[in-house]
Formats: C-alpha cells, sequence, structure tokens
C-alpha cells in the first residue's frame, strides 16, 4: 500500500485526479456514464505518464532542494523503479486511448495533450514559450473527448480549457519560484514578477469569467 501511495504521490496524485475528474464529468454529458468511466481511466493513463515523467526528469533538481514530499527523494521509490514503470504504462495508455471509447481521432488528440505534458517536463519548462504545452493540452482534453461523439468542440470550450491550462502553469510555479530560479528554469512565470504573474492569473480568470459568462451554458441556466 506504501508504494501504491509513492507512486501515486509521484503522479501528482491532486491535478492528475482533477484532470481525471474532469474527463469523466464531460464525457457523461456528452455520452453517458458506461463509456465516460473507460474515458476517465484511459485519461488516467496518461495523466500517470505526464506526472512520473516529471518525477523522473526533475530527480537531481529535487535532490538539490532536498524536497521530502517527492517519493523520490524520501526513498519511498527508487529511480529506476519508477522509470521502468513509466516505459511500462506508456504503450498502455497509447493503445488504450486509441482502441477505448475516445476512438482513433479523440484519442489522438487526447495524447497530444499528453505529449505536450510530456515535452513541458523535458524542454518547455525552461522557456519563454513555457505556457503553449497548456495551452493547446487543456483545450485538447475536451477537445478528445466532443470527437469521441462525432461533434466538433465548440470555440468556447477550447477557449475555456487553454486560458485555464495557462492560469494553472502561472498558480502553479508561485511556490517554487524562487527554487526555480536558482536551478536556471527559465519558464515564463519564472521571468516575470512575482505581482505580475499573479495579476496574469487573475486576468485568465476574468477572462474566463466572461467566456462562461457568455456560453451557452450560462444562457441556459438563465433560462432555466
Amino acid at each position: 500500500m506504501t508504494t501504491i501511495k509513492a507512486y501515486a504521490k509521484a503522479a501528482h496524485f491532486g491535478p492528475t485526479m482533477l484532470i481525471t475528474t474532469i474527463s469523466f464529468l464531460l464525457a457523461t454529458q456528452l455520452w453517458w456514464e458506461g463509456p465516460a468511466y473507460i474515458i476517465a481511466f484511459t485519461v488516467f493513463l496518461g495523466q500517470l505518464i505526464i506526472g512520473w515523467s516529471n518525477d523522473i526528469y526533475d530527480y537531481q533538481d529535487d535532490l538539490t532542494h532536498n524536497r521530502q514530499n517527492k517519493p523520490l527523494v524520501n526513498g519511498q521509490l527508487n529511480i529506476h523503479s519508477l522509470t521502468r514503470t513509466t516505459f511500462i504504462f506508456l504503450p498502455i495508455a497509447i493503445i488504450a486511448n486509441l482502441i477505448g471509447p475516445l476512438g482513433p481521432k479523440g484519442g489522438a488528440v487526447y495524447l497530444l495533450g499528453v505529449g505536450c505534458g510530456i515535452a513541458y517536463n523535458f524542454y518547455f519548462k525552461f522557456s519563454v514559450l513555457s505556457p503553449l504545452p497548456y495551452f493547446i493540452a487543456c483545450a485538447a482534453l475536451p477537445a478528445s473527448i466532443f470527437y469521441a461523439v462525432d461533434r466538433t468542440p465548440p470555440l468556447w470550450v477550447l477557449a475555456t480549457g487553454s486560458l485555464l491550462g495557462v492560469a494553472f502553469h502561472f498558480a502553479n510555479v508561485l511556490k517554487d519560484l524562487k527554487a526555480d530560479r536558482q536551478s536556471s528554469i527559465g519558464g515564463l512565470p519564472q521571468r516575470t514578477d512575482k505581482r505580475l504573474t499573479i495579476a496574469i492569473i487573475l486576468i485568465l480568470i476574468i477572462v474566463v469569467a466572461f467566456i462562461l459568462f457568455n456560453s451557452p451554458i450560462s444562457q441556459l441556466s438563465q433560462e432555466a
């Protein structure tokens, strides 16, 4: 049980379950609960790969900053076991998403998002373009479920996902801002002033609220 918890923590369990839950709720709205459970599971597999690859790549930096909340640092997992498990789960995640309810088109779109997450871990977190993988991946998630039911994802859904993803990126960096700069992690949030980062987050949330207020969701609630 301890090992399972360690693998879950290395996968960044909170964000992983948040994305999984969002996929389930959206799938139940567009489809029904049967496929929704399978979609949530296949999405979960993809999120495991993103989280584990992040901890694998950050291992040396986490050691440098003595991040004892990381299973690889506190000894609950070792780097070889996590790497091996990641490579075992990677083809499973790819196949499950392509042959599952998402279908080849929806599965490919979701896997594009997974690829963006991995690309962020290994490259984009050091680039001024660091928000780009979040922008793409957080639109790819809802888009994949719309494609699974042969529907074109509305622009407001894609915009909401993308902007919330970028806002999460800026917010997620805040807690490690100083340590990231010491480690020469030069993503866009690390290159901006902390107050400016907070302002960007607030602006993005306001824009998302405006989009949602003018979306069909708001119109339906007003009619009710």
